[in-house]
């Protein structure tokens, strides 16, 4: 851009909120609750395989670690996954006024509006998505609040034109409390991504400030 305000790059869905995940991971001394940061594989073609979300490697993760602090038990390792908390780190499709028709503007991601929150995603409006409940959003929102982070919240497009998949539904199988949230993609998919340096930083701490709950 004129004031280089954007980074334009290749396969920014999703480094760019691996990234942002991992720095923000870094970042922070000290957590009141066990944090992690998991990276997966494979979102694209169903988060599938040894190394996607729908493998077992997370669940045998946290099985391994309750092993170690205590003696494990299934039903340990079951309300370990119930009463986790987490954000499912996936890019927005960004407002494209070239193709306004695929948006609803009223509820569409702006680039420089800040880290953007998805409530629910898939097709069709929800049709195979995670929804988060409100409670989970009201305490996201006082911890944005308090760290003055700049946040939005949008679709994938508009109904039965846009949507798409992440992982949120897969954890949130295990009854733990999930939303999408990320950065905002101009041309998503497309050889060439664009992001506001502005949403890349927001985003960043806004993981900062969920880690810090």
């Amino acid at each position: 851009g004129l004031d280089r305000s954007m980074i334009m790059s290749y396969g920014q869905d999703d480094r760019v909120c691996a990234y942002t995940s991992l720095v923000a991971m870094l970042e922070v001394d000290k957590v009141a609750t066990t944090s992690c940061c998991i990276l997966v594989d494979k979102e694209e073609i169903g988060s599938v395989g040894a190394t996607g979300m729908k493998s077992r490697f997370f669940e045998n993760s946290v099985a391994e670690v309750i092993d170690r602090l205590t003696d494990y038990s299934d039903i340990k390792l079951r309300r370990t996954l119930a009463n986790s908390r987490m954000l499912s780190s996936d890019v927005s499709a960004a407002f494209d006024p070239t193709y306004s028709s695929a948006f609803e503007k009223k509820n569409a991601a702006f680039m420089g509006y800040g880290m953007v929150f998805n409530k629910f995603t898939g097709s069709r409006g929800k049709s195979g998505s995670n929804d988060a409940n409100a409670e989970y959003i009201a305490v996201l929102r006082n911890a944005l609040d308090n760290d003055n982070v700049a946040y939005q919240t949008a679709e994938l497009g508009k109904v039965d034109l846009g949507g798409g998949g992440t992982i949120a539904y897969i954890l949130s199988l295990y009854g733990m409390e999930v939303i999408d949230s990320g950065v905002a993609v101009l041309n998503m998919h497309a050889p060439w991504e664009v992001v506001s340096k502005a949403d890349v930083y927001e985003t960043k701490k806004g993981y900062v400030a969920f880690l810090n709950i």
